[in-house]
């Protein structure tokens, strides 16, 4: 079964190595086959990974575009160890998205590590409410 696709005007899309750019009107687009997909709104750069969660995102998808963990296993390692340091709480969403890569499942990884941003921007936030 093919994925399918709605394009907002403008908007980029992410397939295997090659960016998709959107018209000036809606598109949809049916995707058959294997390759890593990502709309531009969930894509990170390292311009963007501005905090230790965006950072930790931007690893696992680099193993995902290349599909190959040892693109940025050694930096998620070491990103997820400061970052379990610093939140011991999150360990429950980093054990999610270590499983997810351990099982070659990197898409759903990507997914975990989503969750981990929204989790630190609760505690961020949470903190400056306080202050």
């Amino acid at each position: 079964m093919a994925l399918k696709v709605e394009l907002k005007p403008g908007e980029k899309l992410l397939v295997g190595n090659c960016i998709i750019t959107n018209s000036d009107q809606r598109t949809r687009l049916y995707i058959d086959g294997r390759a890593p997909i990502l709309r531009e709104k969930d894509i990170l750069t390292s311009d963007t990974a501005k905090t230790p969660a965006k950072r930790i995102y931007l690893a696992v998808q680099l193993m995902y575009i290349e599909d190959d963990i040892s693109v940025a296993k050694e930096e998620y390692f070491a990103l997820i160890n400061d970052f379990t340091t610093a939140v011991p709480s999150s360990i429950e969403i980093v054990s999610q998205i270590n499983n997810e890569i351990l099982t070659g499942q990197l898409y759903k990884a990507l997914k975990a590590a989503q969750r981990l941003i929204e989790y630190e921007q609760e505690l961020v936030s949470h903190v400056s409410n306080r202050g």
